[in-house]
């Protein structure tokens, strides 16, 4: 841990019990032991106290009984040159968390990991992804606020070692709602106790105040002397410190390193990179519903006409970038794509092999909608059920089919009267006296029977068999005026047909 200036000015070192594994760990015990009995000694180190800046190793802090009064130097690891920084801005989303995570790795070497805070909150599962890489994190972790860290950015904020404030800032506000962010109707009790047990967790596993992280989710929270019930709570710079939530407070990022002992290091601000936000672009949740529509859109009217077309080809591609996005920012596993790749297959057996829409058609579409639903997930399945995750994602896919809907309503009122539109639909008129005949249940016996199309099956339309001319629709591809069809069996009124080589 840091250097933390006790009540006579003298520093003591704050640490975690040592495992005693090995003849290196009864060392670097006895060492400890000895510095706490010299920085004690009021008479120990005296003449060399004011030329020497005082550090301590970095260990992770775990005790809930830390006493926090303030910023100290920290111990430059051997071989260190850098600081890195990583922008914490805008939406918390999953982009953001894989971002962070990915900066993360890229830098094992950095002496400390500043984050700069400025965010409203997002989405409570990219806040608690982001939130264990922290805790996990191997070196030292400060989120400098300025000027704000609400909602799920106060969440992240408690995760990391030092919190520090800016002028003016605030955190706090952690109340979850649907959606994300805020703003939004507010989610109900089984969201808020797991935010609120999330919050606790994480203040007192960075050796803060517990309840004070409670009261940011929960108005019924009451602290004698902090908050009253029925209000959220929310600190500004100077009663976060007072209240421990944060260590101290700095005007701008040098004054942070500076008093961190960190001013003559590197300064690496870490950036996305082109693939990073095209994933973020990808999974926003506008664009992510859009790709959803064009890729239900294109799966219903590959049943409808029973025909693997340039639409199909669209709707793939579409359903291959939702998946991608969410690939990129973690939220899809093997789970996700064997359970997507199983549904297109049970499709293209119905669509291929057995034509209409049978059990294998149910059982792929059923698939489908799984998989999507379960790329939209970024906590457990258990904890999403409880919480509501899993119903708001069932909500986002069930908006984007009734959006898929109403595209499919538009273009098919208004398609055929563009000139692209009009190769797919059959305008030729037909009438009675002509020998066309509608609504007239064909024989059984006429499966297996050779005719021709008398028009195009784009893909119904008109054919003929033994000189009688019914209503037919090509069973996979459109059929030009002409061709030969052969019955492949009988649907109601129709007559469905797959074109004969000649």
């Amino acid at each position: 841990m840091y250097a933390i200036p006790a009540g006579d000015d003298k520093p003591v070192a704050v640490t975690k019990a040592v495992p005693w594994k090995s003849l290196g760990a009864l060392f670097l015990a006895l060492a400890l032991v000895a510095t706490r009995a010299r920085a004690n000694d009021p008479d120990a180190g005296a003449s060399d106290a004011a030329s020497t800046r005082t550090t301590t190793p970095y260990v992770p802090a775990k005790s809930a009984a830390k006493e926090r009064r303030g910023l100290s130097p920290i111990e430059v690891p051997p071989g260190a040159t850098k600081v890195l920084v990583i922008p914490i801005v805008d939406t918390v989303e999953l982009g953001l968390a894989a971002f962070l995570k990915r900066a993360m790795r890229d830098h094992p070497d950095a002496a400390a990991i500043v984050l700069d805070v400025d965010t409203f909150g997002g989405r409570v599962d990219a806040a608690v992804s982001m939130r264990d890489a922290l805790l996990e994190a191997k070196i030292p972790t400060i989120a400098f606020v300025h000027p704000r860290a609400i909602s799920a950015g106060a969440l992240i904020s408690l995760a990391c070692e030092l919190v520090v404030m800016g002028e003016g800032a605030s955190i706090g506000a952690a109340t979850p709602y649907a959606g994300g962010g805020s703003g939004s109707p507010e989610v109900d009790e089984k969201m808020v106790s797991y935010m609120r047990t999330e919050m606790r967790a994480t203040a007192e596993a960075r050796g803060r105040r517990g309840d004070v992280a409670e009261a940011m989710v929960d108005a019924d929270v009451e602290i004698e002397g902090v908050i009253q019930a029925g209000k959220l709570l929310t600190l500004d710079t100077d009663r976060a410190v007072e209240l421990g939530i944060a260590d101290g407070s700095a005007k701008d990022l040098d004054e942070l390193l500076a008093r961190l002992g960190l001013e003559r290091l590197t300064v690496v601000r870490e950036t996305e990179n082109w693939g990073e936000e095209i994933a973020r672009f990808l999974t926003e949740p506008t664009v992510s519903g859009i790709l959803l529509s064009i890729g239900m859109l294109a799966l219903a009217m590959t049943f409808y006409t029973q025909n693997f077309g340039l639409l199909t080809l669209l709707g793939l591609v579409a359903l291959g970038l939702f998946f991608g996005g969410h690939s990129a920012v973690e939220l899809v596993g093997m789970e996700e794509v064997l359970l997507l790749l199983a549904g297109l297959l049970l499709l293209g057996v119905e669509v291929f092999v057995l034509p209409g829409f049978g059990v294998a058609g149910v059982l792929g579409l059923g698939l489908v909608l799984a998989s999507l639903v379960m790329a939209m997930i970024g906590v457990p399945l258990e904890v999403s059920f409880d919480t509501g995750i899993l119903v708001e994602a069932i909500g986002r896919l069930a908006m984007s089919i009734v959006f898929a809907a109403a595209m499919g309503a538009i273009a098919v009122r208004f398609l055929p009267r563009t000139r692209a539109g009009r190769r797919f639909v059959l305008e030729a008129a037909t009438r009675s006296e002509e020998g066309y005949t509608s609504h007239r249940t064909p024989a059984p016996s006429l499966v297996g029977a050779l005719g021709e199309a008398v028009t195009d099956l784009r893909p119904t339309g008109k054919v003929r068999i033994d000189g009688s001319i019914h209503d037919g629709r090509s069973e996979r591809t459109f059929i030009a005026p002409g061709a030969k069809v052969r019955v492949i069996r009988v649907e109601g009124f129709e007559l469905v047909v797959r074109e004969e080589d000649s």
